[in-house]
């Protein structure tokens, strides 16, 4: 399968790969830099346990509920200059959220949530606009380079906060720096004049769809448990023995091997009739890694989290390559994740949440593992419905990927 595009020219279709590719390393940073200071962050800032779960939860609520914007936004003025004000707005969350005290923090986090809905929801639609013949390919691509940027900040957060002086602040304020770079070179795009023109606004509703709403509830379930991991890992691992800096380098690590599946999932789906077994595969795998990190010895935690990643990159791609996979143009693919994102990461945003409340009420983790294990099963479920060879609206077959 090449990088091939039939919708604009080689060089725009090569600024736009690049250009995808930086906003993808800026999907996560901003969610999992925080989890590894979380710890010194509700010391300095006196926050209960609870209050930091609502801190976890606050971006991915607002991701949710800022991404059935996006595709409102990129009709009226593009998806390239949406995407580019996305970004930018990004970059100030980041540089402010730090410095402003905790509600200045719980604001800053929520804004640059809102950012990073805005701009997945544009990501397949511009994939399946200018690479309608990479799909999954790229689908599998930008995923990789998001679970890179994920695993960097989730690695590398707590070292910084040693360099900078044991100050969580600048260490969280560093990851605006992707940011900038990836608004520089959306920027220097804005001067080409071929960018589609924006379409008018559809009529049909998914809201009505059974398949786009099972691909919404397989969408918000998977991430639901990825945001909890995000947030909540490195304090699970750290109440069981592990010291701050490795409990940070197994989410790290976790989040790394992401890379292997978030490629090879969707790749090995294009060429399987449809995408259910692997739907099933790397769903089991997640929750096989979660109860191997809750529940097994903890001189397991590494293989726990490997296995887990190996689950999560490609539970995550494969509800990405869904958006695009299960609609028949760019404008639906677009839709489709507007509403996948947006109910779907509203949902996922009581992961995090409850954990912190279930954390509080029973003390420990026991009960967090059986609740998170429910909502995997949930997620298999919806993932096997969306996974069949159906287009949203119309229920006709696929062909092909």
């Amino acid at each position: 399968m090449a990088f091939t595009s039939t919708a604009v020219p080689l060089r725009h279709a090569v600024l736009t790969l690049f250009g995808l590719m930086l906003v993808a390393l800026n999907l996560r940073p901003a969610l999992t830099s925080v989890s590894p200071v979380l710890r010194r962050i509700g010391e300095d800032l006196a926050l209960s346990t609870t209050s930091q779960g609502v801190l976890t939860t606050l971006p991915v609520l607002f991701l949710g509920l800022a991404a059935p914007l996006a595709p409102i936004v990129a009709r009226r003025v593009g998806m390239e200059r949406t995407v580019l004000l996305a970004v930018a707005l990004l970059a100030l969350s980041l540089m402010a959220r730090p410095h402003m005290g905790a509600a200045g923090l719980f604001i800053g986090s929520a804004a640059a949530g809102a950012c990073i809905g805005v701009m997945g929801v544009l990501l397949p639609g511009l994939v399946k606009r200018d690479f309608p013949n990479s799909v999954s390919l790229l689908t599998g691509l930008y995923t990789a380079v998001l679970c890179f940027g994920a695993s960097i900040a989730a690695g590398a957060t707590e070292p910084l906060r040693l360099l900078f002086g044991n100050d969580w602040r600048p260490a969280l304020g560093f990851w605006l720096v992707p940011a900038i770079i990836a608004a520089l070179v959306w920027w220097s795009q804005l001067n080409a004049k071929h960018f589609p023109k924006p379409v008018s606004a559809p009529k049909k509703s998914l809201y009505r769809d059974a398949l786009a709403w099972q691909v919404t509830i397989y969408m918000g379930l998977q991430s639901a448990l990825a945001y909890t991991v995000f947030g909540w890992l490195p304090s699970i691992l750290q109440d069981r023995g592990v010291d701050a800096v490795t409990a940070g380098l197994v989410l790290s690590a976790s989040i790394m091997v992401q890379v292997i599946t978030a490629i090879a999932a969707p790749w090995i789906a294009s060429h399987q009739r449809d995408q259910r077994f692997m739907i099933t595969l790397v769903v089991s795998l997640t929750l096989l890694g979660l109860a191997g990190c809750i529940y097994a010895p903890i001189h397991l935690v590494w293989l726990s989290a490997i296995v887990l990643g190996l689950g999560q990159g490609g539970t995550f791609s494969m509800a990405l390559t869904l958006l695009a996979v299960r609609a028949r143009d760019a404008d639906t693919a677009a839709r489709l994740s507007g509403m996948a994102q947006g109910v779907g990461y509203t949902l996922a945003a009581f992961g995090p949440l409850l954990t912190g409340v279930l954390h509080d009420v029973f003390h420990g983790w026991s009960i967090t593992g059986v609740f998170l294990g429910l909502i995997g099963l949930v997620a298999l479920m919806a993932g096997v419905g969306a996974g069949r060879n159906l287009y949203v609206l119309d229920g006709s077959s696929v062909d092909k990927l």
